[in-house]
């Protein structure tokens, strides 16, 4: 993926990410970053705004780009419960998958040369679909943990100005109370099915902690606020937006001891051709802030939907 080809295609991509988040009509522009309708089957969407002649790598004929370029898709798994990373918009009548993170995966479709094909999904079904070939790539806002690098291969980060460390979520006149990993000792805690977040409970809560495992974050903060967990484990740009709309809530005074930050692309274990493009694609995308620039378009876009971010 050659440099000179990002400059162009980001300055472009800037001016026109999430135009198709409007509820307007969608148009195919080469450069444009459309959004998605559904299809008649209902479970996936594709993100028109491709231009094979924009690809310019070369790859092994026999290999992973060949074949996606050959079927003229890149596919992508996302659970689009997480604004604003990824969500949907349905004010236009039918079901648009938008989010930052939705414009990364147009984006690098875009740069492939193809068309993105996003499949939603639950968030712990993700790494399945890799394994079976179901999608090509996964992009929900995944954190890199040991554990998830042994099964998937996992881009470089994006989202790097996200260091807002991991935490819990608890009721904000609790939150001077749970200062340290004991503080949580017999405690339930909900937490993402297979997220970071489950992992750091396990790792390094108490034993006798209650896991309350949830399809969604926001199903932990219901609980949260009914009274049927203590806390809930979120990422602390998730947690700082939450305190935001449930003022009754704060992020307790305890963090988990991570030292990464950021997010990363999972693509099959293996893929390392798909895996090297990429990499390059998010260096592009880092260096020209592209995604900083999607996320508060995305943030906007949630607001005026009345969808809540996290």
């Amino acid at each position: 993926m050659k440099k000179n080809l990002a400059i162009a295609v980001a300055a472009a991509v800037t001016l026109m990410s999430l135009a198709g988040c409007q509820g307007g009509s969608q148009t195919a522009q080469p450069t444009q970053a459309a959004g998605g309708t559904t299809t008649a089957a209902g479970d996936t969407t594709t993100a028109a705004g491709a231009d094979s002649s924009q690809d310019s790598g070369d790859y092994d004929p026999n290999g992973a780009i060949a074949k996606i370029k050959a079927a003229g898709k890149l596919t992508m798994g996302t659970a689009p419960d997480f604004a604003p990373w990824e969500f949907k918009d349905v004010s236009s009548g039918t079901t648009e998958y938008v989010g930052s993170d939705i414009e990364l995966g147009k984006y690098i479709a875009q740069q492939l040369g193809v068309e993105l094909e996003i499949k939603p999904m639950e968030f712990s079904a993700i790494q399945q679909a890799l394994a079976s070939g179901n999608i090509d790539i996964g992009i929900s806002g995944f954190a890199y943990t040991e554990k998830r690098a042994e099964a998937l291969g996992l881009s470089e980060r994006y989202n790097v100005n996200a260091a807002a460390g991991q935490g819990l979520l608890v009721l904000k006149d609790q939150a001077a109370d749970y200062d340290s990993a004991e503080s949580f000792a017999g405690k339930k805690i909900a937490a993402q099915n297979a997220s970071l977040q489950h992992t750091l409970v396990q790792e390094q809560l108490p034993k006798d902690v209650q896991v309350q495992i949830v399809t969604q974050v926001t199903d932990g903060v219901m609980m949260l606020t009914t009274g049927k967990v203590d806390a809930v484990a979120v990422s602390g740009d998730n947690g700082e937006s939450l305190v935001k709309t449930y003022p009754d809530l704060a992020m307790a005074e305890f963090k988990f001891a991570y030292d990464s930050d950021g997010n990363v692309v999972a693509v099959k274990k293996g893929n390392d051709e798909l895996l090297t493009a990429i990499n390059e694609i998010i260096a592009e995308v880092n260096e020209t802030g592209l995604y900083e620039e999607w996320k508060t378009q995305a943030k906007a876009l949630a607001d005026s939907l009345g969808i809540e971010t996290h």
